[in-house]
Order: C-alpha cells, then sequence, then structure tokens
C-alpha cells in the first residue's frame, strides 16, 4: 500500500513538474468570479495579453471581428489585461470591461489582470511560454497571441505586432478549425 501512494505521488509530481494544462489554470474572469478555460474545451482558443492605452489598443476592433468571424465554428479569442509593459494597463477589472465595451464593442471573455512574465507569471502563462512550451520565452509585448487547438495545445504564438487578422494567423486559426 505504501508503494502504491508513493507511486501515485510521484505520479502527480511529474504531472505537475511538467505544467498544468491550459484547462487547469485557475483564473478569474473580469468580473473577478473564479473560474478556469474548462468551459473551451474542444473549441479553438487565441489567448491575448491586452492593454488599453498602449499602440496597439487598435487590435481590440480586430480581435472582435476575428471573435465574431469563427465564434459559431468553435472559436473564441479570450483576453487576459497586463499591466507588466508600461503601465498600459493601468485600469481596475470594471474599468477595462467598459473601456472594451464602450470603445471595441467588445463581446469575447475578457479576464482579470495577471502577469504574463516574471516571478509572478500566471499559471496559464506557463503553460503558453513557459520552458516546457513549444513556443517559450518572455512575452515581448502587450497583445501577444497563442493559438490553442481542440486538445488544449499550444499551436502556434504569434508576436505582438502581428494583427489578428493577419492572413497567417487566420489561415492559422481556419486549418485549427478543420482539424479532427
Amino acid at each position: 500500500m505504501k508503494l502504491l501512494t508513493m507511486l501515485c505521488a510521484l505520479s502527480l509530481v511529474q504531472v505537475l513538474a511538467h505544467g498544468a494544462s491550459v484547462y487547469e489554470a485557475p483564473l478569474k474572469d473580469i468580473n473577478g468570479k473564479d473560474t478556469s478555460l474548462k468551459e473551451f474545451q474542444g473549441k479553438v482558443l487565441l489567448v491575448v495579453n491586452v492593454a488599453s492605452k498602449c499602440g496597439l489598443t487598435p487590435q481590440y476592433k480586430a480581435l472582435e471581428a476575428t471573435h465574431q468571424k469563427f465564434k459559431d465554428k468553435g472559436f473564441s479569442v479570450l483576453g487576459f489585461p497586463c499591466n507588466q509593459f508600461g503601465g498600459q494597463e493601468p485600469g481596475t477589472n470594471e474599468e477595462i470591461q467598459k473601456f472594451c465595451s464602450t470603445k471595441y464593442s467588445v463581446t469575447f471573455p475578457l479576464f482579470d489582470k495577471l502577469d504574463v512574465n516574471g516571478p509572478k507569471r500566471h499559471a496559464l502563462y506557463q503553460t503558453l511560454a513557459g520552458k516546457d512550451s513549444p513556443f517559450p520565452g518572455d512575452i515581448k509585448w502587450n497583445f501577444g497571441k497563442f493559438l490553442i487547438g481542440k486538445d488544449g495545445k499550444v499551436i502556434k504564438r504569434f508576436e505582438p505586432k502581428t494583427a489578428p487578422d493577419a492572413p497567417e494567423v487566420v489561415k492559422a486559426i481556419e486549418e485549427a478549425l478543420a482539424a479532427k
């Protein structure tokens, strides 16, 4: 019995060492409610660290258009506010939500502000960009994008200046949606 317990504990340690799935990371939505990405299992996702006072903030328009274009096919954009780049997301969650809905008519899900780099890097971003990710490395700026397949695995990483409606992003989304 002790051996079985020890083996189970060892297995758990190995799973945790290789990082949690994108669906397992504990999150809070923009309203502060505890959640996770489990409700998005089986969908293609574009995870984006967003900011309201950045030169790239107009990407919200293309993010929303991309979300609208593919949402009925099993796709969603997910926005994660981050204030780590030049303090360009200083607002409260309520202010961020109001800005996004009034200025850019955002309907895609937004989440609680989090850190994408450094010692307080959120568990989701450990999975997306940590050492065990297929695309490891620090997030360079606001509006870095990760495409997640239906199986919850990171398929592609797009740098901040790559527009959400750029041909390479649209093609990657279409291919992910077509995959079995």
